[in-house]
């Protein structure tokens, strides 16, 4: 190591830690952020905001919302509970916002209405833009993981991609994947979709 990176290293350490906000403090930050920006904690300490989402994520929204009907038992389907855009606490002090969870039923068989939610979903989806597929891959997924939620999809409208994570001792573990006009039956729903309806005309 340079003599000069070394002093500086020594000088950084030396220096006192500056305090991370609380949760708390950041909730409060999050609950007076305007409607079409949503924030969250996938940092310690962290708030991250991001802007509503555009067409092609609405697209994919659609669908999803669509095939999704059959599981809700708010929409007289059967099996899971399913939230859209619902506030979940992690791990102690991380705060997710998936564009989709679902608890099944059998699990909890009465959904709190807690907010920001403190029980662990079965199930998140993630429908990744530009501007969050970052966070959604390095940051989220490894949350989702850790926590122990069972299964986490992450759809990719420009990509055309779709993939299945499983959650494996604390590790996303990539279990299917299709792209393009593939037609895939993903866990843990098992209802087989053409791709090929969900993406907009390039």
């Amino acid at each position: 190591m340079p003599r000069e990176n070394a002093g500086a290293m020594i000088h950084a350490m030396s220096s006192p830690a500056r305090k991370l906000p609380t949760f708390e403090e950041l909730y409060k930050q999050i609950e007076a952020l305007p409607e079409h920006v949503t924030g969250q904690i996938l940092e310690a300490g962290v708030l991250v905001t991001m802007p509503r989402p555009g067409a092609a994520h609405e697209r994919v929204d659609c669908m999803l919302s669509d095939v999704l009907r059959q599981f809700d038992v708010r929409t007289r389907g059967v099996g899971w509970w399913i939230r859209r855009e619902y506030e979940v606490r992690m791990l102690g002090d991380r705060l997710v916002v998936p564009d989709y969870s679902g608890w099944r039923v059998d699990r909890v068989p009465k959904l709190p209405a807690d907010n920001p939610m403190t029980l662990v979903p079965d199930w998140c989806c993630e429908i990744l833009s530009p501007s969050t597929a970052k966070y959604d891959r390095t940051l989220k997924l490894p949350i989702y993981a850790k926590a122990g939620v069972g299964f986490v999809w992450l759809i990719d409208p420009d990509l055309r991609t779709f993939e299945v994570y499983e959650s494996v001792d604390g590790r996303a573990t990539l279990v299917a994947s299709a792209r393009d006009d593939e037609r895939v039956a993903p866990p843990p729903f098992d209802v087989e979709v053409q791709l090929a309806e969900w993406w907009l005309e390039s």
